[in-house]
């Protein structure tokens, strides 16, 4: 069992953040830098400007056939149970899956590497001395699905609609980009803030490119589900809203003989299917309803797959490796509720998780506790602070004396599934807060019982939320948990009406921006962001910044491990546990690259139909 997880984008967006005020450089401060084919945060390419193809796909892979999966990643306002519009750019409604891949972008990342991106519009880029003003030179050849012209216009349309009209997750973050503006068909200058984000123009490189002829006749803030008009390797085919869409390959494709696509973009035609219940999911699994599935349940893992297809070798299982920081899973509590304002609550509460006990009698000794808000990588803070932490530090006299000690870690219990101690101890934090307690109810101060409500959209933290439960019960705390439909539930965490809720949110090697909109205190009072804790720390939001102004990947991981310490101390969330793998379960019928990215799964978009595999287990 684990939390599926929200990412910027299956394309892998890298984030960034900006800041301060506009300013345009000079011409000739525009003209002093080459031309670059690719970008980094700091630098680093491992592809030059005549490379043929990235190093993890083959670039003779066979064309046909068909994937198809669950969705197991979100970016902009997809949900993971159901959809019903096509538009997943906008806060407005639950999107469809898949839908990134119906639009190109100015440049793409190498999953190889850690941040790089790589021109796919634009053929290349040239960066002004002050790093301010951006101009891509695009690709004459680039077409929209109706075979009209992709220009600079286009581009520029669209980055400023986003800025102005789109979903929040992509709005904040491009809030420094000051002006796009087009200088003819093939050239499009981007300029930004001084002081802007370091990663910023990176994420404004891998945003959509929409058509302004198209949008000039429609809302593009409606919930809708008219295909949009877009210049991607793939377009809507059929719908059944809520249940499942598929996407058809372009057999044109402008871009299908580019260094960045060869070997990519395999199947001729991908589908996504929506289960309101993963018991129902899995057995459509079971039966090849659809054929790649990564499984989050460790109870299903383990004793789920034997079925017949299983034990005659036409499903395969197999653990594959996760470089990427797992994340930040956990029941995050929302400190808007005055009930949750005292940190010493939130302490109290997370102490009656016992994951120790879960983990093994629920989950199969399959996880390890999450302390980290970047867990798995080197990220994490460790110990005490170093002397380059401590200088990041030390200007926020009002933190808490935890956060110049170790690094705080969740407390284990001792597998009871009811630790006295840990109870015990929650008790006397509750005291200190000022509760009391009348007959058998916990009181706040304000003599209010202490009431907790888990809200959630799908039954499957249930077995790990009851116990859970009964432990705070145990403490005089009313708790109960909520299972309400996938769009109540989104409309509920846009607007911020929970108490606790789950989720795991996933950075990259690299972060930027997309922490401020997940942890900034600006996130905090817009509607719709990641910022679910209402988190608004003077010191968080400067440590944002040091992370999004880092000049070296030394400077990124101190800020990330000073953050990691004070978010830690902040008890925003009750964190839950990680595994740094993927467990997938496939219908044997999919070819792989011999040697798979670093940083993705690499599917759907370098696998593969095996002709061999499909007609050896009857599926061709």
């Amino acid at each position: 069992m684990t939390g599926r997880v929200w990412r910027p984008s299956r394309r892998g967006l890298v984030l960034g953040a900006g800041a301060l005020a506009a300013v345009r450089p000079s011409p000739s401060a525009r003209a002093a830098e080459s031309e670059r084919h690719g970008l980094s945060s700091f630098g680093e390419l491992k592809y030059g400007p005549a490379f043929e193809h990235f190093d993890y796909v083959n670039p003779i892979a066979p064309r046909g056939g068909r994937f198809s999966a669950q969705i197991s990643a979100t970016v902009g306002n997809q949900a993971f149970n159901t959809f019903n519009t096509l538009n997943i750019y906008v806060l407005r409604g639950d999107g469809a899956a898949g839908m990134d891949q119906t639009f190109d972008s100015l440049m793409v990342r190498a999953l190889d590497e850690p941040d790089a991106v790589y021109g796919l519009v634009a053929r290349a880029v040239t960066v002004s001395q002050d790093g301010l003003t951006y101009t891509f030179s695009l690709r004459p050849q680039a077409r929209f699905h109706d075979g009209s012209r992709l220009t600079a216009g286009d581009a520029a349309f669209s980055l400023k609609l986003l800025r102005e009209k789109g979903h929040p997750s992509i709005a904040e973050v491009i809030r420094a980009m000051t002006d796009a503006r087009a200088e003819g068909d093939e050239t499009l200058v981007v300029t930004f803030a001084e002081g802007r984000a370091r990663d910023l123009p990176l994420f404004v490189a891998q945003l959509p490119i929409f058509s302004a002829a198209y949008y000039g006749a429609r809302d593009f803030e409606a919930s809708t589900l008219e295909a949009p008009l877009g210049s991607g390797p793939y377009r809507v085919g059929t719908v059944d809203p809520g249940r499942s869409i598929g996407l058809e390959r372009v057999p044109d494709y402008w871009a299908a003989d580019l260094a960045v696509t060869t070997g990519q973009n395999n199947f001729e035609t991908i589908r996504y299917e929506y289960f309101r219940d993963r018991t129902v999911a899995f057995e459509a699994f079971k039966s090849g309803a659809f054929t790649f599935r990564e499984e989050f349940t460790a109870r299903v893992w383990a004793t789920g797959y034997d079925f017949p297809a299983v034990t005659e070798g036409r499903v395969v299982r197999e653990t594959v490796p996760d470089a990427r920081p797992s994340g930040t899973q956990g029941w995050w509590i929302n400190t808007r509720r005055e009930t949750f304002r005292d940190p010493r609550v939130r302490e109290a509460i997370g102490l009656c998780f016992d994951f120790e006990w879960s983990n093994r009698n629920l989950m199969y000794g399959a996880y390890q506790r999450t302390a980290s808000f970047f867990e798995n990588s080197d990220l994490k803070a460790t110990g005490k602070p170093s002397a380059a932490e401590l200088a990041l530090l030390e200007p926020f006299k009002d933190l808490s004396p935890e956060v110049f000690g170790e690094a705080w870690t969740p407390a284990v219990s001792d597998g009871s599934g009811q630790d006295r101690a840990l109870l015990k101890r929650a008790d006397a934090l509750l005291r200190e807060a000022g509760c009391t307690r009348q007959g058998g109810s916990l009181l706040l101060p304000d003599g209010q019982p202490l009431a907790v409500e888990f809200l959630d959209d799908d039954p499957v933290f249930q077995a790990v939320t009851q116990p859970f439960i009964r432990n705070l019960g145990l403490l005089g705390i009313k708790a109960t948990l909520r299972t309400v439909d996938p769009s109540q539930y989104q409309a509920r965490l846009n607007d911020f009406d929970f108490d606790v809720t789950p989720r795991r949110y996933s950075s990259g090697v690299t972060p930027g921006a997309e922490l401020r909109e997940t942890y900034g205190s600006r996130a905090a009072a817009t509607k719709g962001s990641n910022n679910l804790s209402a988190i608004a720390d003077p010191a968080v939001d400067a440590l944002l910044t040091a992370i999004a102004d880092a000049k070296s990947r030394a400077d990124l991981t101190t800020a990330c491990r000073a953050l990691d310490r004070v978010l830690r101390a902040g008890r925003y969330w009750v964190p839950m546990w990680y595994a740094n793998t993927h467990r997938l379960a496939l219908w044997d019928v999919y070819g792989r690259p011999a040697h798979p990215p670093k940083y993705d799964l690499g599917a759907p978009a370098t696998w593969w139909l095996d002709a061999d595999r499909a007609k050896r287990i009857g599926r061709d």
